[in-house]
């Protein structure tokens, strides 16, 4: 195999059963590090290690669910564990929840849904971040959303509210670590298509022209378009880089 940025590199990848994470999977598969999955779903995560296994991959299937601590503890654990290091990490676990405006969401699902997509990136952040100092280095990437940087009209309050939590902890935990090798950003997609998104269309929550009238390129992005953004920053290449907020949505935040 031709050396990548990522050969042979350590990365643990949460939310690996379907979308993004699915995608970003086969990637780093594909530019040869070795893989610690991560998903609440154990089929569903289990396959996408499987399958990367049998292309040569070297992963570790974890079934966990990032809003419990001990969780994600044993999760981390088990990845340095069998592949001695953690190198990189790409916080992308996360859901939409369910789509009511502000007055009528229910504290149930705010409450679930900032437990998975902002507590669960802080609790990440805590393992990871932990095991990284006592390391001396590491490139960690949590997946907000132009709903991190922009209100989204749609009906997600819990959802826009998370996101923008997330930008706001990649930012203090990048200052944080400035100085230590360990370094911290965030990418932002726009409309991707992924299974939440069809699902999401076709229950008739989103009109899907709509959507792709915000993004001025008028079409979603492929899951791995969001994929290569996620290696670069995971990758040397992008030394210089911490406490960035990156928007990969197409200009949608341009407007």
């Amino acid at each position: 195999m031709t050396e990548t940025p990522l050969t042979g590199k350590v990365a643990l990848i949460t939310g690996a059963g379907s979308g993004i994470g699915a995608a970003t999977a086969t990637f780093f598969a594909n530019m040869g590090a070795r893989l610690a999955l991560a998903d609440i779903n154990d089929e569903a995560g289990r396959a996408v290690a499987d399958r990367l296994q049998r292309d040569g991959a070297k992963t570790l299937f974890i079934q966990a669910d990032v809003s419990r601590a001990d969780d994600v503890s044993a999760m981390v654990a088990a990845a340095v564990s069998h592949f001695g290091a953690l190198d990189c990490a790409f916080n992308n676990a996360g859901i939409d929840g369910d789509y009511a405006p502000t007055h009528q969401c229910t504290e149930e699902n705010f409450d679930r849904v900032l437990a998975v997509n902002l507590k669960g990136v802080w609790l990440c952040l805590k393992y990871e971040l932990a095991h990284m100092l006592d390391q001396g280095h590491g490139a960690i990437v949590n997946v907000a959303s132009v709903a991190g940087l922009v209100g989204v009209n749609v009906g997600l309050p819990a959802y826009t509210a998370s996101k923008h939590g997330v930008v706001g902890l990649t930012r203090d935990a990048a200052l944080e670590v400035a100085t230590t090798g360990i370094r911290v950003n965030a990418i932002c997609p726009g409309v991707t298509r992924t299974e939440m998104y069809d699902q999401a269309i076709k229950k008739g929550w989103v009109v899907e022209e709509q959507l792709l009238d915000h993004q001025p390129v008028k079409r979603a992005a492929q899951p791995e378009e969001i994929a290569q953004a996620a290696a670069w920053l995971c990758s040397d290449q992008s030394s210089f880089v911490t406490g960035a907020i990156l928007p990969v949505d197409g200009a949608w935040t341009a407007c």
